[in-house]
């Protein structure tokens, strides 16, 4: 798989959830058994826990243990919005088996820190942590073509639906000193939709099937 990098400034807004009679059973399955995040900025400072102030650090840093510990016991559950889901780029599309695919960088950030699929191991030029992109299949709707597709991407009509297992904190140096942090954790799936309709458009998950 190519790696792939994001700007680490991205900032992620969770929306509700729109009910979809075409929502595919496989992700309908592990979204039900998950805690939805609500605000993932809020998720992310309450687990990672950076606690910089000297007097409250101590406090801090126990009830960021606390979080992670009970936390890491769920699955969790969010949904970026279409205006925010610039993790998404078209991948090759099959017009003879009626296929296409989406590549997907798993990070999602929101305050300055980032739920990755796994642990990034370093930074490119501009500082920004390196994923291993992922793949979302899906089957070319009647009447749709190459350049159908191509338009759900360019006048940013996805939105994508999210369920991950937490697994610890993650760190890289930073560039021009200090450190970034964020959340190592198994995507368990993505789910790509329109997001004016809830259309299905694509869905990876962790074990391929």
């Amino acid at each position: 798989m190519r790696r792939i990098t994001l700007p680490f400034v991205l900032s992620i807004l969770i929306v509700p959830a729109l009910a979809s009679a075409d929502v595919d059973p496989r992700f309908a399955k592990l979204r039900d058994a998950a805690r939805p995040v609500g605000s993932l900025g809020s998720f992310l400072e309450n687990y990672i826990g950076e606690c910089s102030d000297f007097l409250a650090g101590a406090e801090c840093r126990e009830r960021a243990a606390e979080f992670r510990k009970e936390a890491n016991t769920s699955k969790w559950y969010m949904i970026i919005n279409e205006d925010q889901a610039n993790m998404l780029k078209p991948g090759p599309y099959d017009p003879v088996r009626g296929e296409y695919t989406v590549n997907i960088a798993p990070l999602f950030a929101a305050g300055g820190y980032a739920v990755t699929h796994g642990q990034p191991r370093h930074t490119d030029a501009n500082g920004n942590p390196v994923v291993m992109y992922v793949q979302a299949k899906g089957r070319v709707p009647p009447g749709w073509n190459a350049m159908s597709i191509s338009r759900l991407f360019s006048t940013r009509s996805l939105r994508v639906q999210v369920v991950f297992t937490p697994q610890g904190v993650w760190a890289l140096a930073k560039k021009g000193g200090g450190k970034m942090y964020g959340v190592k954790a198994k995507v368990d799936a993505i789910y790509v939709t329109i997001g004016r309709t809830g259309e299905p458009v694509a869905l990876w998950t962790s074990d391929r099937k």
